[in-house]
């Protein structure tokens, strides 16, 4: 059996990082995880081959190598999969799609032969011995949650690395909140279920193997979720690992919570943690509660997030306009908080309500839900009919982004941050292309970009007072290039 592995493409969003990869000559920041994963659980004598659309193309001789195409893809991967669903089915290939696209909203899709949705653990398997058998069904789903300790390392032979930034890992899956906005829960449950150390560490060792020096991404939804384990095992385990190594520094999502802890941060610093994505949503504590983000309330978050920065962790931020509470003053205090807290990677979105949410149900119970959602929160598009009036939520919306990332209120957040930052002490590993990236931004921002003053202003402003994190300051300059270019596209 020939087996195709199909991701489909993402639009540019600022997720993407399109426009800031190019400084390195990347195509896209991480790979496809689920489905090296999946491959690793597909018969060992199938030949396989990861087609990625993001950094190749799907060729006629791809599709006439496969027997089988699997496709995997979240929302805002809707268009591409539509269009790879189709150019498979007109090959005469056997379709098969899961992931949380499909998990969700299988029924909107024709073309696919069979849906395996869910967590494949537990539902790959009995499709396969079907197909074996010569019956597959239409589709295969469980409400079972799987036991990571038998998930299979990805098999990161399929994938080519000069395409990508980073290379991406899991802990955990599932998350102990329940924030209404949120389908995490409804993908992978509260418990959060995961991996031993040394899974962890097999997996790291076979990237290291390989000549991975670059970042690792935690995918893990909530990587603080099992915090005893944390503390006990995995990162006492990868402090060990990293002893004598360079490169390879970790990112992962976390709640605010975080901050509570001054011995979990410690650790996760001494493991080679640098960047925490935090969902603050909204500095207004009616609308926090009304999606039950009840870890983010009665707590100073402007503080929360500088302490996180003095520990030695960088905060990326997610925000949300658009709540039921949210007032025309809301978007002044996205603003004041987001530029006050040096938060320099700050992603503000419009609500959206994604399938199998309470903020779904609840919002079909009020008859206000909208067309599909595109999965893409910062593309000014909504499923849903706020109380507050369509043309006041968009104007305040295109208001932030054009705030936030206009050059001189980006580059003071990123001074801001940068004085309240600790540096990293273990070695980096200097890859040419990073090297390379700091003169391309020299021509492209320091000389032909808009922002050149605030350029040069943060070079020498960082190299006076903030030398240690002089390619950091680089790299957050490059990641506002990228920022304001998708502005463009999407604020009119």
């Amino acid at each position: 059996m020939n087996v195709l592995l199909i991701y489909p493409q993402f639009p540019d969003t600022f997720w993407s990082f399109k426009h800031a990869l190019k400084f390195v000559r990347k195509k896209a920041a991480h790979q496809p995880l689920g489905l090296l994963t999946v491959a690793a659980l597909l018969p060992a004598e199938w030949e396989k081959r990861l087609v990625d659309i993001n950094v190749t193309r799907l060729s006629d001789e791809d599709l006439a190598w496969a027997d089988m195409a699997m496709i995997s893809a979240m929302n805002v991967q809707r268009a591409s999969a539509e269009d790879l669903i189709a150019r498979c089915q007109e090959a005469g290939l056997r379709v098969v799609a899961g992931g949380p696209l499909f998990t969700a909203e299988h029924e909107q899709f024709s073309g696919v032969d069979h849906f395996v949705l869910n967590e494949a653990e537990l539902t790959l398997p009995p499709f396969l011995e079907d197909l074996a058998q010569g019956c597959p069904q239409a589709v295969y789903s469980s409400s079972e949650f799987p036991d990571l300790q038998q998930t299979p390392a990805p098999l990161w032979e399929l994938v080519d690395f000069d395409h990508y930034a980073s290379m991406s890992i899991q802990f955990s899956r599932g998350c102990p909140y329940n924030c209404e906005f949120c389908n995490v829960t409804a993908l992978f449950g509260h418990r959060p279920r995961t991996k031993t150390a040394g899974q962890i560490i097999a997996e790291l060792d076979a990237l290291y193997a390989l000549g991975w020096r670059r970042g690792v991404f935690f995918v893990d939804d909530n990587f603080i979720g099992n915090k005893r384990q944390l503390k006990q095992e995995i990162l006492p385990a990868l402090i060990e690992w990293r002893r004598g190594k360079a490169g390879m520094p970790f990112n992962t999502e976390v709640s605010i919570n975080l901050v509570d802890d001054k011995e979990l941060m410690a650790l996760m610093v001494e493991a080679g943690f640098e960047t925490v994505f935090v969902g603050i949503e909204t500095p207004d504590d009616d609308s926090l509660a009304e999606c039950n983000k009840f870890q983010n309330r009665n707590r100073d978050l402007v503080e929360s997030v500088k302490r996180i920065h003095r520990a030695g962790l960088q905060v990326q931020g997610g925000f949300i306009v658009g709540f039921d509470s949210d007032t025309p003053s809301i978007f002044e205090r996205q603003i004041d908080f987001i530029q006050r807290s040096g938060i320099v990677t700050a992603m503000v979105g419009l609500l959206q309500a994604p399938h199998g949410t309470p903020l779904y149900e609840r919002l079909k119970r009020e008859n206000r839900l909208l067309e599909e959602m595109s999965g893409d929160n910062v593309d000014g598009s909504t499923n849903i009919v706020p109380k507050m009036s369509i043309e006041t939520l968009r104007a305040g919306y295109k208001k932030i982004l054009e705030h936030i990332y206009e050059p001189a209120h980006y580059y003071e957040r990123i001074k801001t941050f940068l004085e309240e930052y600790r540096s990293p002490r273990f070695a980096s590993h200097m890859d040419p292309q990073y090297i390379l990236a700091f003169f391309r931004s020299v021509y492209q921002l320091g000389i032909r970009g808009v922002e050149r003053f605030h350029y040069w202003k943060l070079v020498f402003w960082t190299l006076l007072r903030r030398p240690r994190s002089f390619p950091l300051a680089i790299t957050l300059a490059i990641y506002g290039f990228h920022f304001r270019r998708v502005c463009e596209l999407h604020v009119r």
